[in-house]
């Protein structure tokens, strides 16, 4: 005759009956932690804007970067669109770039990239600094000797030529920059530029700036500049002198 034996606590059965108890207590625990969590971070006054960091900045101010980002202190960090508030700072006119980064537990973080002077132009009586955009950065009543002119038709701002002209004076080496007296694009297909001690580069298309410089360079090494000495890198692989 069988006896039937009941089953202990710690016998298979009474395990997988118990299991189920565990998984919903588990489930449980990451349910209030997730909340707990969420709670943190968007609803309570633990990690909120309290303060705007900004670096890289010169010509404007922080207080300026500050009011663009436009972002309450208060605000929970998590809540911070930073690709909008990083916008709102680049529509200063003199900021080229803005990152906003979160800074836990309590900033925000803008670091700026400013706007530089590139080429001077010539405005009436002064002349004016502008950037590869032709954006405006400040006006001085002397031709500075840091800043080659520039000369182009139409508006400045935002003009092709004025890339074309800028193109060449962040590849060409320092100690070209120094040579530099004009561009000419007035032709953007057909730039010249001129040193002060009177010689030319007729430069032709904007295509190919690394390139030119370098031949340039070669050339220059070989037969110094004069007044009236013409190199022509307008085609880099038939660059002559004249």
């Amino acid at each position: 005759m069988e006896v039937e034996r009941e089953e202990t606590a710690g016998e298979p059965g009474a395990r997988r009956m118990s299991d189920p108890w565990k998984a919903a207590f588990v489930a449980l625990l990451v349910v209030l932690l997730v909340c707990v969590v969420t709670w943190i971070l968007l609803g309570s006054r633990l990690l909120v804007v309290r303060d705007v960091q900004v670096t890289g900045v010169e010509r404007v101010s922080a207080q300026e970067v500050v009011a663009a980002v436009d972002v309450a202190t208060g605000t929970p960090l998590l809540r911070v669109d930073l690709e909008e508030s990083g916008a709102r700072a680049e529509s200063l006119t003199l900021v080229e770039s803005a990152t906003v980064t979160r800074g836990w537990p309590a900033t925000l973080e803008v670091e700026v990239i400013e706007r530089r002077p590139l080429l001077a132009v010539r405005a009436g009586e002064e002349y004016r600094l502008v950037d590869g955009d032709g954006v405006r950065i400040e006006d001085s009543p002397e031709r500075p000797d840091a800043h080659p002119l520039v000369r182009v038709t139409g508006e400045v701002e935002g003009n092709d030529a004025v890339r074309a002209a800028a193109d060449i004076v962040e590849r060409v080496p320092d100690s070209l920059i120094a040579r530099i007296h004009l561009i000419d694009a007035t032709a953007p297909d057909m730039i010249t530029v001129e040193f002060g001690d009177g010689s030319l580069v007729e430069w032709g298309s904007p295509e190919g700036t690394a390139e030119k410089s370098e031949i340039l360079g070669v050339l220059m090494d070989e037969h110094p500049p004069r007044e009236g000495r013409v190199y022509d890198v307008s085609v880099p692989d038939l660059a002559i002198i004249r």
